[in-house]
């Protein structure tokens, strides 16, 4: 499905900027009907995939050997509204996603270190790495629901 850290990370933009549309929606229904579920409810979402997002992120820029600069724009692209799709555009004219997993070991020094023989292992075995970022993911995620919501609780 996700054959190329470029799909990966094209399908967790979309699904972040449509993450943010839900939020949205959740917080025009509260503010016109006190209708507070739309907020929890898209809010959630958001949250997972946003934290989803981020984990894809780190993966990526790993995996394509970005510098600070780039995955740090990344990053921060979640946090303004819709802008994962630009930045996810930016990334690819510019050649950041363009590529294959590297499932093997090159020539390149590289290679050799801890976390990149620890990230081969660990694509060459995708659905063990799926489920470790999703039990991560899911981790932090019910840590920040019982630190609560930005802002405080009402």
């Amino acid at each position: 499905m996700f054959r190329t850290p470029h799909t990966l990370f094209r399908a967790l933009a979309i699904a972040e900027a449509i993450s943010w549309t839900l939020l949205i929606v959740g917080l025009i229904v509260r503010a016109t009907t006190d209708w507070a579920l739309g907020v929890t409810i898209g809010g959630g979402i958001h949250g997972f995939i946003f934290l989803s997002y981020g984990a894809t992120v780190i993966l990526v820029a790993l995996n394509n050997r970005w510098r600070v600069g780039p995955t740090v724009v990344a990053l921060v692209s979640a946090i303004v509204p819709y802008a994962t799709i630009p930045a996810e555009i930016w990334l690819q004219r510019t050649g950041r996603l363009a590529g294959a997993w590297r499932l093997e070991a090159t020539d390149d020094p590289r290679d050799g270190r801890w976390y990149d023989r620890l990230m081969r292992w660990f694509l060459r075995r995708p659905w063990v790495l799926g489920v470790l970022i999703a039990l991560a993911v899911v981790a932090l995620f019910a840590v920040l629901l019982i630190i609560g919501p930005p802002g405080g609780r009402d």
